[in-house]
């Protein structure tokens, strides 16, 4: 159903937003952008006012540097003066001063965990931690036996989560002539290929299987090479996941190969660091006058899929400072025919990917070659399916390229959800030059009845005759209705950070539930 006149679409212009639990940014000052910051810590500025000295800092002392003009914050035992980065700071001071004087490993972790503050604030080391002495407990383990046999089997100390021991994976392998076979045991039904990340490289396997909120990890210097196309076949009733690689020499090998550091490790997802492998750009096609759609081919060595509702993060080397943003992967194309489950592209990943002039990053992004190579991360994302699969009423309000992550949220919903009566997208936009893919969703609004498409312009032309103005209460109450007063509903919501917090609490004002709604934020 299409809810405004042919000639028009809106697109408030907006930052990508993807991770969890997002902060508002704050205007800053001429002169304090992040390319201004690189600049500052290259101009040889003593940024520690200990004149390139490191020191060993204890909880006293770190406590003592707890004010905007003195500030100094601890992350993962180092610690940083972060004084001169006040003004640069894009969520602003109060957010910086809320760690100050202590260590901020978790508050960093909840808001930027993607963040490479070693990079980023390098120039402000002051030291380490000082370590409190303690009694080490006696422990009798050999990891030996590990290294010789790799024989899956989980060492007690890697299970870091006890509450989740019963749940722990195990593995084991075995071998033909030509392939190696390893066989996890996740033991968890539903197992599906988007919940395994593999990456082999120069004999380095890497293999990530995510269960639910943790990840298991092998991690091996295989004992000789092998091919570089890798499968990976899935008993889903059983949840067991093969990965098979294909012998470069049809030699005999005795050992699967070394253990590196994280090997056979189970532990929370947000516990683990993010894994990144080369992209190449294959190609880069316009949607608006600002945005464009960028192919990124994975090596043929890597089985990677974005789950439906996560985002991936790019990371660039600019000014000789690592930068990293989150973008959500989008479809080719928005599908017209809903009737069967799209088929996997997994050998490409799409951003859609709008151009700021003076955004340091994208400018970045958009002066890539055709065959130049980006970094791109395992997926993230708080993002369940089954949030979908429980709803008969899916609202999505999305504002610029806050689209991306309803992109393949409408493909799922329309191809493999049942019970879902209507789904509507409700798309702010500043004008409509700014509208993404704006044929293929009225296309798509007049041929699938159950979809229903608002558009809505914050600056239109004179003869816009559709709907105009910005996320409000009375906006929400008119078109975030239920069809029924028992109708269960899922409201997922993407855009600037100020438009969904907005829209987060005008919805609460409205009545809905906190599991009624999921903010797309960053």
């Amino acid at each position: 159903m299409l809810n405004v006149p042919p000639q028009a679409f809106p697109a408030p212009s907006s930052q990508q937003r993807a991770a969890a639990g997002g902060r508002a940014k704050v205007p800053l000052k001429p002169g304090r952008s992040l390319m201004d910051w690189i600049r500052l810590t290259k101009s040889g500025k003593d940024m520690t006012g200990l004149k390139g000295r490191l020191i060993e800092v204890t909880e006293d002392e770190l406590a003592k540097h707890n004010k905007k003009e003195d500030c100094w914050i601890c992350i993962r035992g180092f610690v940083y003066n972060v004084t001169p980065y006040m003004e640069y700071h894009p969520g602003g001071e109060d957010e910086l001063m809320k760690a100050a004087g202590t260590d901020g490993t978790d508050l960093f972790d909840q808001v930027h965990r993607w963040v490479n503050y070693e990079s980023m604030l390098k120039e402000c080391l002051v030291g380490r931690m000082a370590v409190k002495p303690i009694t080490a407990p006696k422990e009798i383990t050999s990891v030996s036996e590990e290294k010789k046999q790799l024989n899956g089997m989980l060492p007690k100390k890697k299970v870091l989560c006890t509450s989740s021991k019963d749940l722990t994976p195990s593995y084991d392998w075995f071998q033909t002539d030509s392939l190696i076979t390893i066989a996890v045991y996740t033991k968890q039904k539903g197992m599906n290929a988007d919940l395994v990340i593999l990456d082999c490289e120069d004999k380095r396997l890497r293999g990530e299987i995510i269960v639910d909120d943790y990840s298991y990890l092998l991690e091996v210097d295989l004992s000789h090479a092998v091919q570089e196309d890798v499968a990976v076949n899935i008993a889903e009733k059983v949840g067991k996941v093969e990965i098979i690689l294909k012998k470069k020499d049809n030699v005999h090998w005795k050992i699967l190969g070394q253990p590196l550091e994280n090997h056979n490790t189970f532990m929370k997802r947000t516990d683990r660091g993010l894994f990144y492998r080369k992209c190449k750009l294959v190609s880069k096609t316009e949607v608006t006058h600002d945005t464009k759609l960028f192919c990124l081919l994975l090596p043929e060595s890597t089985h990677l899929r974005v789950p439906t509702g996560q985002h991936v993060y790019l990371k660039q080397i600019i000014a000789g400072t690592e930068v990293v943003k989150p973008y959500t992967p989008v479809l080719p194309f928005l599908p017209l025919d809903f009737q069967e489950p799209s088929c996997h592209d997994s050998a490409h990943i799409y951003l859609m990917i709008k151009i700021y002039p003076r955004g340091l990053f994208t400018q970045a992004l958009d002066h890539l070659q055709i065959g130049d190579y980006i970094s791109v991360s395992s997926p993230e994302g708080s993002f369940k399916k089954s949030q979908v699969q429980t709803s008969e009423e899916l609202f999505l309000l999305a504002a610029g390229t806050g689209f991306t992550p309803m992109v393949k949220l409408l493909n799922f919903a329309l191809t493999e959800v049942n019970c879902l009566r209507t789904v509507k997208l409700i798309f702010f936009n500043r004008t409509e030059d700014d509208i993404l893919w704006r044929n293929q969703l009225e296309q798509l609004a007049l041929k699938d009845e159950r979809f229903e498409v608002q558009f809505i312009l914050s600056q239109p032309v004179r003869d816009w005759v559709g709907k105009q103005g910005m996320i409000s209460s009375s906006l929400l109450s008119e078109f975030v209705k239920r069809s029924r007063k028992d109708s269960k509903v899922l409201i997922c919501i993407c855009g600037p950070t100020p438009f969904t917090e907005q829209g987060v609490q005008y919805l609460k004002d409205l009545g809905y539930s906190q599991e009624e709604v999921h903010p797309f934020t960053a």
